[in-house]
């Protein structure tokens, strides 16, 4: 089993300067990895707002410095959970809150002072956000999956048979909100209605990592069996096939982000703070960040 601290990560800390490529960025830990609508931005959140890398160099992103669990964005939107900044007078925790001009400004979707999502997920072309509640609350009678198609206005709750394992990541289609993907210490499972019933598509070692292609055909699964693993694996049934990874020790994919843009680039960050990006499908990585950190990064992108 992957050590215990691989699965504790809850921060990022800065560099001091937010010019871009002034001074570069120590990423202590990561809590997300998503890339903006417009493919430029590729965005780490964290105990203290926002790392962007944009252009081949790193910078603190502007907008408020909170504390971002559960970080999904869509073709419109961010979405979080997780906690307000000292001093911000914002309740504590979030509930879940949503960004429509990446990041400066956020609105309160509902559930705040209750809970804190730290599993999320959105589907890019769609308003479906999926959550893993952790406690019964005010909209949410139990504990469990859970989601919504109004931003937060009503939730519904899903059974979630056939699931086995603890969760550990959310994937949604990025056009069928039916659709939902789960992996856990059991493997990779997906359910097409909308998470009543989940079936498993993946097993041999722990689910830590998952993601839809934004073609809609493929799922990106990162596990651990004594070693790093990622998959890129068919909706529609076959064989997975594997992606060859940079040398990972002691170390797993955390998250897969896709561009949106150029669709052949994808970025993947490690629970060891590591991040790196494939331009061609993920034949070829180049870090961008190494346990840490980015001042060293050769992988600069255009």
């Amino acid at each position: 089993m992957i050590r215990s601290t691989l699965i504790l990560i809850a921060a990022l800390l800065f560099g001091q300067a937010t010019a871009w490529g002034q001074s570069s960025l120590v990423l202590i830990h990561v809590h997300g990895l998503a890339y903006s609508a417009d493919g430029k931005d590729l965005m780490i959140p964290s105990h203290h707002g926002l790392a962007v890398y944009r252009g081949g160099k790193w910078a603190k992103a502007p907008g408020p410095q909170h504390d971002y669990m559960g970080f999904s964005a869509t073709a419109r939107h961010l979405y979080s959970s997780g906690h307000p900044a000292h001093g911000s007078g914002l309740v504590n925790p979030f509930g879940l809150i949503r960004s429509k001009d990446g990041g400066r400004t956020w609105d309160k979707l509902g559930l705040e002072g209750e809970s804190d999502f730290h599993l999320l997920a959105t589907g890019w072309n769609t308003n479906a956000v999926y959550v893993w509640n952790p406690a019964p609350s005010s909209r949410m009678k139990r504990a469990g999956l859970h989601y919504t198609l109004s931003d937060g206005f009503s939730w519904k709750d899903a059974q979630a048979a056939g699931l086995g394992g603890a969760p550990r990541a959310l994937a949604v289609h990025p056009d069928d909100p039916a659709i939902v993907a789960i992996a856990t210490e059991e493997g990779l499972f997906v359910s097409r209605d909308s998470g009543e019933r989940f079936a498993r598509i993946a097993s041999g070692g722990e689910g830590y990592a998952a993601h839809f292609d934004l073609n809609g055909k493929d799922l990106w699964y990162g596990s651990y069996d004594g070693r790093a693993a990622l998959s890129r694996i068919a909706l529609a049934g076959g064989k997975a096939t594997r992606i060859a990874l940079p040398a990972l020790v002691n170390d797993a994919v955390a998250y897969v982000a896709q561009n949106p843009v150029r669709r052949s680039e994808y970025a993947i960050a490690t629970f060891e703070r590591s991040v790196y990006l494939s331009r061609d499908g993920g034949k070829v990585w180049s870090a961008i960040a190494e346990r840490g950190e980015t001042g060293t990064a050769k992988g600069g992108s255009k």
